[in-house]
């Protein structure tokens, strides 16, 4: 299966995942149309200075919150594929802002399901976070309660109806809001904040993250939360290959803060599948049926998935090279 030929929507289209998902699609795949979907006009008149849709004549903008049911709506209308990026995913904004956090990211997904199937979409696939696995802070309970609320809608959609999947990974190389952007900023001062020098993270590409999601679309039958294999970092070999001369300052771990990440718990291992590069974590459904899998294993009881016992780790040159990207 392939996006050639199909109508995409990106709800959130003008992040840091949406641009990137727009520069990929328009460069490997030849859609019937891809409309970037999101609320700020102006980071859409910036993306068409890019993306100009007299050069690419598949490409729509549209003004919309994902709160707005009825703009949703009249957006999906003829659509086959959604990719629903749209969140608010800053921890201390919506530990601040919680009603705005269930607003967007709990309701929002709500009012993407339910045009979702009103519009007979053929598949939806939701981004999620390692921060909606045993949630310690808001922005993760609303992400973990989105999860639920996409592989149960195929319960909503029916047989033969609207498909729903989550893609699950870790912390985004260079993404707004992430440590990398902050750590260069600091760089300019010599001194770098970490909470805490013990802290560990999942790690992946904003390009390896679209190129995963993709595939999740082709591989999707409905229900499944799919987890990449990537590689954990320590904060601390960030901070010290972004600036070896600047000094660490030790601030003590925030509210809402992990010390290290999970991505696939010792429950869900019970019924989840191992690939060569992706976890499968199937649903516990009476209406799933049991697709057979080429290459596919059962995880080891008791298996965890987290970033500080990981068995791949990126080198201080990866790093490097990461960071001069």
């Amino acid at each position: 299966m392939s996006l050639n030929g199909k109508v995409i929507l990106i709800t959130g289209g003008t992040g840091s995942f949406g641009k990137k998902f727009t520069e990929i699609v328009l460069k490997n795949y030849h859609p019937e149309k891809l409309i970037v979907f999101s609320r700020d006009e102006l980071k859409q008149s910036e993306m068409r200075q890019i993306y100009r849709e007299d050069d690419y004549p598949s490409l729509r903008y549209f003004i919309g919150d994902v709160r707005d049911k009825e703009r949703l709506n009249r957006a999906m209308n003829e659509v086959d594929y959604v990719v629903h990026a749209a969140a608010l995913k800053q921890v201390p904004s919506c530990e601040y802002n919680p009603f705005e956090a269930v607003k967007t990211n709990i309701i929002g997904a709500e009012n993407v399901i339910n045009t979702a199937i009103d519009n007979g979409v053929q598949k939806v696939i939701a981004i999620s976070t390692d921060k909606a696995v045993n949630p310690v802070n808001l922005y993760g309970a609303t992400k973990l309660t989105a999860e639920k609320m996409f592989t149960q809608g195929n319960s909503y959609s029916g047989e033969g109806g609207t498909k729903f999947s989550c893609a699950r990974y870790g912390n985004v190389v260079g993404s707004r809001g992430s440590i990398i952007p902050l750590f260069k900023k600091q760089k300019e001062k010599g001194i770098l904040t970490i909470t805490d020098k013990r802290m560990t993270r999942f790690w992946i590409t904003i390009e390896e993250g679209v190129k995963f999601v993709i595939k999740c679309i082709e591989t999707m039958k409905g229900g499944e939360i799919f987890v990449p294999k990537i590689p954990s970092v320590k904060l601390v070999d960030i901070a010290r290959c972004l600036a070896p001369e600047a000094k660490l300052k030790f601030i003590g771990i925030r509210p809402g803060e992990k010390i290290n990440e999970v991505l696939v718990t010792e429950e869900e291992s019970r019924h989840a599948l191992e690939f060569k590069n992706f976890f499968l974590i199937e649903p516990e459904f009476s209406w799933w049926k049991k697709p057979v899998y080429q290459g596919a294993k059962k995880l080891k009881e008791g298996f965890r998935y987290t970033s500080d016992t990981n068995d791949w780790w990126l080198t201080k040159e990866e790093i490097k090279s990461m960071l001069s990207q």
